[in-house]
Formats: structure tokens, sequence, C-alpha cells
């Protein structure tokens, strides 16, 4: 008997799903150490870092999925850790002026509203699966951060690489891209928060 339950702890934490979000974890650790650090090498540490760990994000779920992996501590960790990096590179940003620091607080502040949500929701019965805003505000946050670290990384380098020039220049806050990626992925956060509490109404009026 202890065998067997120690043989399904195993399987249930030791697996490719479940080590892909711990590594995820791990790299937001070392962007957020390189993103306090100064000069080029911390700059493309943490550019490096972040894109390596989103890039991951839909990967650890599909596998779990996919080779039928799916766990209770992965079902915790991979919505914990993403917003462990969502949230950790807006403030680092808004510490660099790159975003509003009103923009950040409201992001943290809906995420824990949506974590709130679904709490309850599962207290109830209910998944509360993301939906099409949610997933949408995702991909126009990471590439908002992407944006802000490529521009971070390249504005105290007078001379730049020729190929990596028009990448500086886009990144550039003066310029649309950037500060245009941001003002999306805000108006998608607010909308995904708002059709969360909008599905969630009927669990309040619940007799418990």
């Amino acid at each position: 008997m202890i065998a067997s339950h120690g043989k399904f702890c195993e399987t249930a934490v030791v697996n490719l799903p479940n080590t892909i979000t711990l590594a995820r974890l791990g790299l937001t650790i070392v962007y957020v150490a390189a993103a306090s650090g100064d000069g080029p090498v911390a700059g493309w540490l943490a550019l490096l870092c972040f894109t390596v760990a989103a890039s991951t994000d839909w990967l650890d779920g599909y596998l779990a999925r996919k080779l039928n992996l799916v766990t209770a501590l992965g079902k915790l960790l991979d919505p914990v850790v993403d917003k462990i990096l969502i949230c950790a590179a807006f403030v680092h940003l808004s510490i660099e002026s790159l975003c509003p620091m009103w923009v950040t607080i409201l992001i943290i502040c809906r995420e824990f509203l949506v974590t709130g949500l679904r709490q309850i929701a599962v207290e109830h019965g209910v998944v509360m699966a993301a939906d099409r805003w949610g997933k949408l505000k995702m991909i126009f946050q990471i590439v908002f951060i992407i944006a802000g670290l490529v521009w971070l990384t390249m504005r105290d380098h007078p001379t730049v690489p020729s190929a990596l020039v028009s990448l500086r220049w886009l990144t550039d806050p003066v310029h649309y891209f950037t500060p245009l990626m941001m003002w999306i992925a805000l108006v998608l956060t607010v909308l995904s928060g708002f059709n969360y509490m909008r599905h969630s109404v009927a669990l309040f009026r619940e007799k418990t």
C-alpha cells in the first residue's frame, strides 16, 4: 500500500507537463533577478528568460491533455506560474516607466479577481475555462512585454547590428507599436474580467 501510494505521488508530481511548468517558474525567478540588474547582459538575459517562459505557456497544458497526464498539482501550478510571470513583468515595465502603474495595478487586480471567481466556481462544481477574451488578453500582454524588454535592452546602445535597427525603432515607445499593444492588452483585460464576472453572477445567486 505504501509503495503504491508513493508511486502514485511520484507519477502525479514528476511528469513532463509539470516539469515544464516548474521550469517556467525557474525562468521567472531568473527573469526577475536579471530585470533587477544593470547592464546589457542583464537586459538580454531578462528578455531571453521571459520569451522562453512565455513560449511554453501553452505547451504544458497541451502535453498534459495529449499524454493524459493532467494532475491536481498541474491544475494549480500552471495558472499561478502564468500570473506570477505576467505580473512580475508588468511591475518591471512600470518601474522602467514603460507602463503606467495604474495599468499594472488593474491587471494584477483582474488576476486576483478571476482566481477568486474560479475558486468559487469550483466549490459549486463549475469549471470556468479561459474564454477567447482571456486568451487574446494573454497574447497581447506577452507581445507588449517582449516589445518593452526589447526596447529596454537596446535603448542604451547607440550602435546595434543593422538587422536589429528596425526592431529598436519599432519598439521605441515614442512610436505606435509598443503603446498600442499595451492599450489593447488593457482593454482585453477589462473585457475578460467583466466577462468572468458576468458568468459568475449565477453562482452568487445560488443558495448555499
